[in-house]
């Protein structure tokens, strides 16, 4: 089976050459469309070996991405942005997977990096190159309708999975948002789909949750309600429109609505990995509300799904320090730094659990371990830190 990568850029030349690199060994060929560079994104493509093409930008995602699917040639195709990154794990199941007769779209879980909400995400990036499927949608561009409407056709396709991080995104970073003035772009784009699509779920998802995201909390609470009376059985949309009712009402402080609504999610049956921010956020409210227990469950919920979730640890951590479990606390925020050597708020809270417990040698390491963290990424911190130790006499 030929893959192909197919991608749409412009002005990427800072993260293409790590997303290409990613790839270029896995894939049969690579696929560029720029769409209006300035800088040297089309001459890194050609360097990096991709087939290199020019399209004239119209404000539409879908419009440019179904432009560069005419130049792809391979049996499958895989579709990624410029900042993100394919993980040589998923790489054998992927082979196994397009080996396969019975799939016609495979989804994908992607890992979001740095972001503030969601650390998972499920996308339609790898399918058939079946002369059917296109993309829709000006923004968050999707083939999942033309995939619907090929399945309703041609029953005896499937949609699949692959279980485990096949994407790495950078994307949803707070530098990479404002950088690229992402949400004003998306909220123009949807709001004018919206106009003639009212009763798209998935925009109500997005739209809303930017809306929340920006402050228009009111806007964005109406968007999402009405995505959930008419999302039917689209579970993983209705998870994202309860997920995001969840962080609206957190921010108007109204935690039993917000707590109903994650509640809601978690208990939709979709992939378990995506249901990780809902626990944790869970575990937050739960935790502020003195629920301590409630809290320790959420939060051991997330690392069964994901033992390598440092939040998680971090997050038990300071359940068990609140239950007066110093020596779980310990364990867990043990955890946590393995997994995340440059936790400055772990050593800080390992610190405080061990001098709680009367091991003043071993807290004064943690405690110099967070200053010197601190000093690097928060040094205002790092100077109240030590100035706390000085006056508790431990420095």
């Amino acid at each position: 089976m030929k893959l192909s990568l197919c991608m749409i850029v412009k002005n990427e030349a800072a993260t293409l050459p790590k997303c290409l690199n990613s790839v270029r060994k896995v894939v049969d060929e690579m696929v560029v469309l720029d769409t209006g560079s300035i800088d040297r994104t089309p001459n890194i493509a050609q360097q990096l070996g991709a087939k290199v093409y020019h399209f004239k930008w119209s404000n539409d995602f879908s419009a440019a991405r179904n432009a560069a699917l005419k130049y792809v040639t391979g049996d499958w195709i895989l579709v990624l942005d410029a900042d993100e990154t394919l993980t040589p794990a998923i790489v054998p199941q992927l082979r196994e997977a397009i080996a396969r007769d019975e799939y016609l779209l495979i989804n994908l879980v992607r890992q979001e990096v740095g972001a503030e909400q969601s650390p998972y995400s499920l996308v339609s990036r790898l399918f058939r190159n079946h002369p059917d499927i296109h993309f829709d949608r000006p923004y968050h561009a999707l083939v999942d309708d033309s995939v619907s409407a090929i399945l309703t056709k041609e029953p005896h396709w499937q949609v699949g999975y692959l279980p485990g991080v096949a994407l790495l995104h950078t994307g949803y970073q707070k530098s990479a948002i404002a950088q690229n003035n992402k949400y004003a772009k998306a909220a123009t784009a949807m709001s004018g789909f919206l106009a003639t699509h009212p009763d798209d779920p998935y925009v109500c998802s997005k739209l809303g949750a930017l809306y929340v995201e920006t402050g228009k909390i009111s806007q964005g609470m109406e968007l999402l309600r009405h995505g959930i009376t008419v999302a039917e059985e689209n579970y993983d949309i209705l998870y994202e429109l309860h997920y995001h009712l969840g962080i609206a009402y957190s921010r108007l402080q109204k935690s039993p609505q917000a707590i109903s609504h994650y509640q809601a999610a978690i208990k939709l049956p979709i992939y378990p990995m995506l249901k990780l921010g809902a626990y944790n956020n869970l575990g937050n409210l739960l935790k502020a509300a003195g629920d301590f227990n409630g809290a320790k469950t959420a939060y051991a919920t997330t690392l069964k799904i994901d033992p390598n979730f440092v939040v998680g640890h971090y997050n038990l951590a300071m359940t068990f320090k609140a239950l007066g479990l110093f020596t779980d606390a310990i364990a867990s925020y043990q955890n946590a730094i393995a997994l995340n050597p440059n936790y400055a708020e772990a050593y800080q809270n390992l610190g405080v659990v061990l001098l709680k417990v009367g091991n003043h040698q071993d807290s004064l390491t943690a405690f110099r371990k967070a200053i010197a963290i601190h000093e690097r990424y928060n040094p205002e911190e790092a100077k109240r830190l030590r100035q706390g130790l000085r006056e508790m006499e431990l420095m």
